[in-house]
C-alpha cells in the first residue's frame, strides 16, 4: 500500500507536526571520545602485558593502530552509509567511487599490520596507510578549511553526527605520521 504510513516521523507529518530532531542528528564528539579512549586503553593494556612497562612510543604505535582498526570496523558495519557520507568530501572517492568501498578495508588491514610489528608485514601495509591518510588529510583540509563546508565526518562510520574538522584532520595526520614512522623504523 503506497499510502501506508511508515514510521513515527511519517505519522507526525501526517498530523501536521514537525519532524523531531533525533539525538543522532545533534553534533557530538562522543563516539570519537569513546573509540579513542578504548584504543588508548587497549594500547596501555597490550604494552603492559607484552613488555611489563608503560613506554610512550610503543603505546603511541599501538594506540594509532588500534584506533585505525576500531574506526575501520565502524565504517565496515554499514558500507553504504559510510560511502554516501565519505563521497561528500573525499577528493579521490569523488573521482573514483570504488575508493570509498576500499578505504575501510585498507585502514583495517593497515592497523592490524601495525599491531603485528612484523617488519615485512608493516612495510607492506604502511605505504597504503600513508596513501589513504594523505588523501584523507588533504580532502578534510580542503573541505573544512578552504571550502568552509559544514559536513559530518564519515570517520566513525556512515550517518555520523561527528563534525568534519580538526578531529578528522588529526586522525588522518596520525595515520600519515605513524606510517612514516613505521617505514623509517623498519627500513633503518
Amino acid at each position: 500500500d503506497g499510502d501506508r504510513i511508515g514510521g513515527y516521523d511519517d505519522l507526525r507529518a501526517h498530523f501536521g507536526k514537525e519532524r523531531q530532531q533525533s539525538d543522532d542528528e545533534e553534533v557530538t564528539y562522543q563516539p570519537v571520545i569513546a573509540m579513542f579512549s578504548a584504543a588508548l586503553l587497549l594500547a596501555l593494556a597490550t604494552n603492559w602485558r607484552v613488555a611489563g612497562t608503560l613506554e610512550w612510543l610503543p603505546i603511541l604505535e599501538l594506540f594509532v593502530a588500534f584506533a585505525m582498526v576500531i574506526l575501520a570496523v565502524q565504517k565496515l558495519k554499514d558500507l553504504v552509509s559510510f560511502q554516501n557520507q565519505f563521497l561528500g568530501y573525499d577528493l579521490l572517492a569523488q573521482k573514483w567511487v570504488r575508493y570509498a568501498y576500499v578505504y575501510p578495508f585498507v585502514e583495517c588491514l593497515a592497523g592490524v599490520a601495525m599491531v603485528t610489528a612484523v617488519p615485512e608485514i608493516v612495510l607492506a601495509a604502511a605505504p597504503f596507510a600513508l596513501f589513504i591518510g594523505t588523501v584523507g588529510g588533504i580532502s578534510v583540509f580542503k573541505a573544512v578549511y578552504i571550502d568552509k563546508r559544514d559536513l559530518k565526518c564519515a570517520c566513525v562510520g556512515g550517518n555520523s553526527s561527528v563534525p568534519l574538522g580538526f578531529v578528522s584532520l588529526s586522525e588522518n595526520l596520525a595515520m600519515v605520521g605513524m606510517s612514516i614512522w613505521m617505514l623509517v623504523k623498519h627500513l633503518a
